[in-house]
């Protein structure tokens, strides 16, 4: 299901003129954040390392960051829940209360990673990054659950403080009571997945799932230049160190083994602004389009080929969906996962 509905508040500006107060704010609000994500991603790619982190010496070879599943729901519960709405907190809040409430995926006591998209130093309404609201439902659901700790992840392309800063993560993480790991090169093992043809002996940012017994994971639906779609699957591949971009000559290969890298607890897509255009770093209004739609899973595969159609594509434009099927990640086909379908109204007023 592809909504056509236009851009909406806060997402983009109102059809009124400059004389308009709220439109003047949203100019003003936009110009101080694109300057301040200039600035933040010229002082990334001034300290960005090209050849990036090695792995961390004297380390073992891991054989992958872990399964994070839980058990299989009671019969007839489904696994795979569609919202449309446009509030990411209620919409992730009636989303995870289909799939059996979050006390289904989080116990008492529990460390709960929480693998974010901090790719860029830019602020939230370009759609690049994960949403901080989003993050801090998560989060904060987490915690009542009973979480012990809630942790937030990632290995951006730009220098990490400035992209957890500028896009608002940060700031979500501390308003929540979640802990920040940013990269550094002691967190970096090598990993080398059972006949991988990628990942051999290659640094995975292992370090941060110490002690951890639970990962979500959560997406920007996003247009990728090289991959077609930049969404669960392709999320993983922040969790890489070293020299990734060799990667880009087999796109799919190396999606379909993330996939086998680290099992999730849940995938929340988030597609209530997708990137159409210039993916996935995109950088301006005009490439992003309101889609209105979240999407929760057990499943990655199956969440991504439900997502792709926010883009016009199909799964079949995802060559790594079906390589990540072969290799036992998930299902194309959701019907097995029982998916329902939910509406979250805007607030009355």
């Amino acid at each position: 299901m592809t909504p056509k509905t236009p851009l909406s508040p806060p997402d983009a500006p109102r059809a009124a003129g400059p004389q308009n107060p709220d439109r003047r704010r949203f100019l003003v609000r936009l110009g101080a954040a694109s300057a301040l994500a200039v600035a933040a991603g010229g002082l990334g790619l001034a300290l960005r390392d090209p050849a990036g982190p090695k792995a961390g010496q004297g380390g073992r070879v891991l054989a992958g960051l872990g399964d994070f599943t839980v058990a299989p729901p009671a019969p007839g519960q489904p696994r795979l829940a569609t919202v449309h709405g446009t509030d990411r907190r209620a919409m992730f809040n009636q989303g995870v209360n289909a799939l059996g409430g979050m006390e289904a995926f989080i116990s008492p006591g529990d460390v709960v990673l929480l693998k974010v998209n901090a790719v860029i130093a830019a602020p939230a309404l370009l759609g690049a990054t994960t949403n901080p609201d989003l993050l801090a439902a998560v989060a904060e659901a987490c915690r009542r659950a009973g979480a012990a700790r809630v942790l937030v992840a990632d290995n951006p392309i730009n220098n990490p403080d400035s992209c957890f800063e500028v896009s608002g993560l940060a700031g979500a993480a501390r308003q929540s009571g979640a802990a920040l790991i940013l990269p550094r090169q002691s967190l970096f093992a090598p990993v080398s997945l059972p006949g991988a043809a990628f990942l051999t002996d290659w640094p995975v940012l292992a370090g941060a799932f110490a002690g951890v017994a639970k990962c979500i994971v959560l997406s920007q639906v996003k247009d990728h230049q090289r991959a077609v779609a930049s969404m669960t699957l392709k999320n993983l591949y922040g969790l890489l160190g070293g020299r990734r971009n060799i990667f880009h000559q087999d796109i799919n290969g190396i999606i379909a083994e993330l996939g086998r890298l680290v099992r999730p607890t849940l995938c929340v897509l988030d597609g209530v602004t997708s990137m159409m255009t210039n993916g996935p770093t995109g950088g301006s209004l005009s490439d992003l389009k309101a889609t209105n739609t979240m999407i929760l899973s057990t499943d990655p595969v199956a969440a991504d080929a439900q997502g792709i159609g926010l883009l016009g594509r199909t799964p079949a434009d995802l060559p790594y969906l079906a390589l990540a099927q072969a290799a036992g990640v998930g299902s194309i086909d959701p019907a097995g996962l029982r998916p329902v379908t939910l509406s979250v109204e805007p607030a009355a007023g």
